[in-house]
């Protein structure tokens, strides 16, 4: 083990009892020994803390914040300046790992000009107990930054960064976003640096109806609007083809509210006006839907 470099696995956890477990045994269960667990217990009200601390060793660190942080990200800053690895991993209370993940990530960065190694992964339906893939075709690996800006395939509970990758950007988590904020991070690293990934699923992301992502969309195109303003004055990334595009994207996702909240007459207009693409097509589907069938369908 001592040959194995250390990775510090981030957990950020508010009131998380109902997954924490599983979550931690999938740590407990690494073919990968080096590693150490930076809990970061964001005043949680249940009983997050005792789960934790049920676990022993000198490798599982807690620390209780001073105050509840509004953000996430500020709260994985907060965590990051508690990590001793030369790679740090992410893991939410509400998710877990394949016990192979760090030992075949790990190994992709015998290459020193990989910044980040990420992975498929499988979405688990906690309502269904079903299973998806995030994606059945390669994902890619390299200079991928035009490719992220397309289609953003990483996801927080697959990823591992090298810590020097970390320590050469500006900033590492932007502290005013709550939901797009590895997806601010991992642009900026991509601008950089190359990406590695495991093509096989190593992680299952837990979705159960209460997951940030979901409840929080009108935040996401906010915090999407402020992301683009701000990264326009960036060289590398505002100069790529499909960064140009950000703003066709964040026009989808405010369609897409409103046709959940807003009456027919009121969204035709905004349908019609959309470039004709594949989710223009996806759109009129979503105008003539019912809504009640469109609100089952996002929880899932």
């Amino acid at each position: 083990m001592s040959d194995q470099p250390l990775v510090s696995i981030i957990i950020n956890c508010f009131n998380g009892e109902s997954y924490l477990p599983q979550s931690l045994e999938s740590v407990v269960s690494q073919k990968y020994k080096n590693w150490e667990v930076i809990f970061w217990d964001n005043q949680s009200t249940d009983n997050s803390s005792k789960i934790f601390k049920n676990y022993n060793g000198n490798r599982f660190k807690y620390y209780l914040a001073d105050k509840h942080t509004k953000f996430l990200y500020e709260a994985r800053n907060y965590a990051l300046q508690k990590a001793n690895g030369d790679f740090i991993a992410f893991l939410d209370a509400d998710d877990w790992w394949t016990p192979d993940k760090l030992e075949k990530q790990i190994s992709l960065f015998e290459d020193p000009k990989v910044g980040l190694v990420y992975g498929n992964l499988w979405y688990q339906f906690q309502k269904k107990n079903k299973k998806k893939i995030l994606k059945k075709k390669l994902l890619p690996t390299g200079e991928i930054l035009h490719e992220l800006l397309k289609d953003y395939v990483i996801r927080s509970a697959t990823m591992i960064v090298r810590k020097k990758c970390l320590e050469s950007l500006k900033y590492k988590f932007n502290n005013r976003f709550h939901i797009i904020g590895d997806f601010d991070l991992n642009i900026r690293i991509a601008a950089g640096w190359k990406i590695d990934c495991v093509q096989s699923p190593i992680a299952f992301v837990r979705i159960h109806g209460k997951n940030e992502s979901l409840l929080n969309k009108d935040r996401e195109i906010n915090e999407l609007k402020e992301w683009y303003s701000e990264m326009e004055n960036d060289r590398i990334i505002s100069s790529n083809l499909n960064f140009k595009k950000i703003p066709l994207k964040i026009s989808y996702l405010e369609i897409t509210e409103s046709i959940l909240k807003d009456k027919f007459s009121n969204n035709f207009l905004k349908v019609i006006k959309y470039p004709f693409s594949f989710n223009k097509i996806k759109l009129i589907v979503a105008l003539f839907l019912p809504k009640f069938v469109l609100k089952k369908i996002k929880s899932y």
